[in-house]
């Protein structure tokens, strides 16, 4: 297949989201046997089926569950291209993906100053695992992803930009804090601690700094959301370790006490993209915002 009709695209695109020719017609305002012959025209050229039936409605191969990601992808471009020739997104959307590793004041000190752009920008932010989450940004479905740790190599088409790093610091309520102060960090030593979930960077870097240490905390529990382990370490439940480039935000917040760094830990914070050059003015309010204010 040499070269790729767009208007057969279009047509399949359409019968694939309303899952009935009759819809996709009445939507393009074509007859069905139009669209029907243009569907059968794109499959002849792609060489692969790519819809079967499913009772009365259609439902996409596996080729055409391809073709169709990637035809999602171009179209939403092309949305995007029409609304900002039109004057209607004088400061284009923002689409950003925060992966759940994420703790929410470093989202929200990275993301908000973007809102202050010059133009109205349209603002949409989606948690979800990292993988989840490069696809997504793959299809140009995102403008950008926020996470812990750069795409993996073998994700084609991305590119990862380090934002900054932070020494990590330890947090406690006010009694448990009294208590870790004493001879830290041996007195964590048997102590109540909430960890982050397995699989985060943060939770293989504490792993093995407690291992280098020789400690073995009591491990009360895991979480997926950071947000969690702050309202229960706020409660008193364990020590819970935060990046402290928030650390003093998250002591007014929850009301916590300072414990102390965690000599020899960082974490690292990155932008990934589908572009090299980072063109889009939210993405670079985002890194500026990183680079000059929150990990300098």
């Amino acid at each position: 297949m040499d070269r790729l009709n767009y208007h057969h695209l279009l047509y399949f695109w359409m019968v694939a989201r309303e899952g009935t020719i009759a819809r996709a017609s009445a939507e393009l305002r074509l007859s069905q046997p139009a669209v029907s012959g243009q569907i059968r025209t794109l499959e002849e050229a792609i060489g692969e089926r790519l819809f079967e039936r499913a009772g009365r409605r259609l439902r996409l191969t596996g080729v055409g569950q391809l073709v169709f990601e990637y035809a999602e992808g171009i179209f939403s471009l092309g949305r995007d291209l029409t609304e900002t020739l039109a004057g209607r997104a004088a400061g284009r959307p923002l689409r950003v993906g925060v992966a759940d590793v994420i703790p929410k004041l470093i989202a929200y000190r990275l993301i908000a100053p973007a809102l202050s752009l010059p133009g109205t920008l349209k603002l949409t932010v989606r948690e979800d695992q990292a993988e989840r989450l490069f696809a997504e940004l793959g299809f140009h479905r995102l403008d950008v992803v926020i996470t812990d740790a750069p795409a993996p190599h073998s994700t084609q088409r991305l590119f990862s930009h380090l934002l900054g790093e932070s020494p990590v610091c330890l947090l406690a309520a006010d009694a448990l804090a009294r208590r870790l102060r004493r001879g830290f960090p041996q007195s964590l030593d048997g102590q109540p601690f909430l960890l982050p979930s397995e699989g985060t960077s943060l939770r293989r870097t504490l792993d093995g700094w407690f291992r280098r240490m020789r400690l073995t905390p009591r491990i009360v529990g895991e979480f997926d959301d950071s947000a969690l382990i702050k309202i229960f370490g706020a409660d008193g439940a364990g020590a819970f370790a935060v990046p402290d480039a928030i650390a003093a935000q998250v002591v007014r917040q929850q009301g916590v006490r300072r414990v102390g760094l965690l000599e020899g830990i960082t974490e690292r914070f990155y932008v990934v993209t589908a572009e090299r050059k980072l063109s889009h003015p939210g993405v670079a309010a985002i890194t500026e915002t990183a680079q000059r204010g929150l990990f300098r």
